[in-house]
């Protein structure tokens, strides 16, 4: 009886969930459904794109000669806005602080990222909202943002900065403006951004006194008159069409351009944004780089790249693809301290946890990061925060020089294409590098040279 039984017994089914209508995807159409309004958040893309961990080095053997770590230099110093400034910066190590506004951030943090990066040698760039004074005090050398709002932008402080950036956009949200919510629009915020004070605030998406790129240029022109031709003016562009975006900052008078991938963060966008649109960073660098040669203008103007540098091996990878340094944000708020597992009872409280943690325009950071809430802002110690970038900053440029030695470099932005393959069909095709073991770049058949494609003629 027991067989009979077995013999008409039908296993249960595996449940199968969606790969398209995913858990996270349904608790998206759940929660749009009960509030009716898109979701904000903070930080960058979370889907996984071809990155930098999808490229890898080949080192140095019979055909090239290491160097020795303790024996023999690897110099890492870059000078910055060579090409019409009077002042160029002149940086120790190719690694920057990238915008990140106060308003956004706190004044503690402003000036402890301001601490870090004159430790080491390299800049801090203000953000949006204009200039604080903990932050010029602690910099040694700080670029100044010319943003679409111009809120808090004055001629004063641009002669008081080091460099001035204008920003067309930003990757996390390439043809979209910025997000500052009401609860972190303070009474010092709201009279820096002549702002009511408590209201919602929105970032135009574009400059409101030019168009296009002939207007940039006069732009640019002003500018240089207003800080007496001294000062380095970068463009920053997010990856959207850098190869002719590239081209025209450099028509329009750049001495440095910024590309910024869409692993670049935000405070605070449209989750729709941060996720479908812009291209990932990888992909951006060799069609800008690709601009700069066909201009001759590559090292003439020096490209700076943004968007998900993590660490010293992403760093020698992006300068390696040709960029002259690179800017890092978000790596430096984790450095400063922001989403520690030690705050994970008071993330828990949030409904997030450590390692997910993007409401910054909420202004609860419970790291005293992304808060204008005096009483969280002030768990931040500037010293201690800017003696932990400092850190994160020097092991990033050992890490780097580590792998420049390896393959035979004595100086970083001596890295080239010829030291990477990919692991990828995807990252080869992106970064324009060999797949690991081949000769093959994907995309290069009946081309007349790697990486062909549209030119400027």
């Amino acid at each position: 009886m027991a067989d009979q039984a077995d013999e008409h017994h039908i296993p249960p089914t595996v449940p199968r969930k969606s790969a398209t209508f995913d858990d996270y995807t349904l608790s998206e159409i759940r929660r749009a459904a009960a509030t009716g309004i898109y979701d904000i958040r903070g930080g960058g893309t979370k889907r996984r794109v071809p990155h930098f961990d999808d490229l890898v080095f080949l080192g140095a053997s019979m055909s090239r000669y290491p160097l020795e770590g303790y024996r023999e230099r690897c110099d890492t110093a870059v000078t910055l806005g060579t090409r019409f400034a009077t002042k160029p910066i002149e940086l120790k190590i190719p690694i920057t602080i990238a915008g990140m506004s106060f308003g956004s951030l706190s004044a503690q943090a402003k000036e402890a990222l301001g601490r870090g990066a004159s430790a080491m040698g390299t800049s801090t760039t203000t953000g949006d909202g204009g200039m604080t004074e903990e932050e010029r005090g602690h910099s040694d050398k700080l670029v100044y943002q010319v943003l679409p709002s111009r809120y808090g932008m004055n001629p004063d402080d641009l002669r008081r900065a080091d460099a001035v950036e204008v920003v067309v956009g930003q990757g996390a949200k390439p043809g979209g403006g910025g997000m500052l919510l009401g609860q972190k629009i303070t009474e010092r915020v709201a009279e820096m951004r002549t702002l009511p004070e408590g209201i919602d605030q929105r970032s135009a998406c574009r400059h409101p006194d030019w168009t296009g790129p002939d207007d940039l240029a006069i732009k640019i022109q002003e500018l240089r008159e207003i800080t007496s031709w001294e000062k380095p003016i970068y463009v920053k562009i997010g990856a959207a069409r850098p190869y002719y975006d590239t081209a025209l900052s450099v028509k329009a008078g750049a001495d440095v351009v910024v590309v910024d991938g869409m692993q670049g963060g935000t405070a605070a966008t449209q989750e729709v944004f941060i996720e479908h649109v812009g291209i990932p960073t990888l992909a951006a660098i060799p069609e800008a780089v690709r601009a700069l040669q066909e201009l001759d203008m590559h090292r003439k103007v020096q490209l700076v790249i943004s968007g998900g540098i993590r660490s010293g091996a992403d760093v020698a990878k992006a300068l390696a693809l040709g960029a002259d340094a690179v800017s890092i944000g978000t790596a430096a708020l984790v450095a400063l301290g922001d989403n520690d597992p030690a705050l994970e009872e008071e993330y828990q409280k949030m409904d997030t946890t450590a390692g997910a943690y993007d409401d910054w325009h909420e202004g609860n950071d419970p790291a005293g990061i992304t808060t204008q809430r005096p009483e969280l802002a002030q768990r931040l110690d500037p010293i201690r925060g800017g003696r932990r970038l400092a850190n994160y900053l020097a092991v990033l440029t050992m890490e780097l020089q580590t792998l420049a030695r390896a393959n035979g470099k004595s100086n970083v932005l001596s890295l080239e294409p010829e030291d990477l393959v990919a692991l990828t069909v995807e990252a080869a095709a992106m970064a324009r590098v060999p797949l690991a073991g081949t000769t093959w770049i994907p995309g290069n058949e009946n081309r007349d040279r790697p990486g062909s494609g549209p030119t400027l003629d």
